[in-house]
């Protein structure tokens, strides 16, 4: 088994919150946009989804690489916020983002994150996921509109942030916090260990 020193993280992702969270295991790491198809048939459920897209974009990244750069593990990362069984994903714009705060206010939802890994050098891959309840506070209309219109939520899936001005909004989660950011890191240390990669 290779040192955690000897291998490298690439992630998969240009997502700026998942490379804030990857940067607080202090492990070195690459960016490598995957440019994966994002497409999805409608039938499928949100494990799914979030496992394949994970696996897709870290997929991508690994076919892109030269065999002289095979000397890591690619991580890929997909999110989606459900509620009743719909898949929100990200919002098209400001109304869009304004409905879909709408619908989730005053009530439970759930948060699925995907993680995948692959050894750039065997192509081994291991796919898991993480799903969070997050319960939000009921809102009006003009708070509804307000929380929109700051465009905070307008690149991520459901239409909001917990991070920032959406902490405001959330009065209670069931699982992993970081789950609903964007990468859950308890099971990414856990899918790194697996490879030979410890975080302490």
């Amino acid at each position: 088994m290779e040192s955690s020193a000897a291998r490298r993280i690439i992630l998969a992702s240009t997502s700026p919150r998942r490379r804030e969270l990857l940067s607080s295991l202090h492990i070195p790491f690459e960016v490598v946009p995957s440019h994966a198809d994002e497409l999805t048939p409608e039938d499928w459920s949100p494990e799914i989804i979030v496992t394949e897209l994970a696996k897709r974009k870290a997929d991508a990244v690994y076919r892109s690489l030269n065999p002289q750069d095979r000397q890591g593990v690619i991580v890929g990362s997909d999110t989606v916020v459900v509620r009743d069984h719909v898949v929100l994903g990200k919002p098209k714009d400001k109304q869009e983002a304004a409905s879909m705060i709408s619908s989730l206010q005053g009530r439970s939802h759930q948060v699925y994150t995907g993680v995948a890994c692959i050894d750039s050098l065997t192509g081994e891959t291991r796919v898991d996921y993480r799903m969070t309840v997050v319960t939000m506070k009921a809102l009006t209309e003009e708070q509804i509109e307000a929380y929109a219109a700051s465009g905070e939520g307008l690149d991520k899936a459901g239409a909001y942030g917990i991070q920032g001005l959406g902490s405001t909004i959330v009065t209670g989660i069931e699982g992993c916090y970081f789950n609903v950011v964007g990468l859950p890191l308890s099971l990414l240390a856990e899918m790194l260990a697996s490879f030979g990669i410890a975080v302490f």
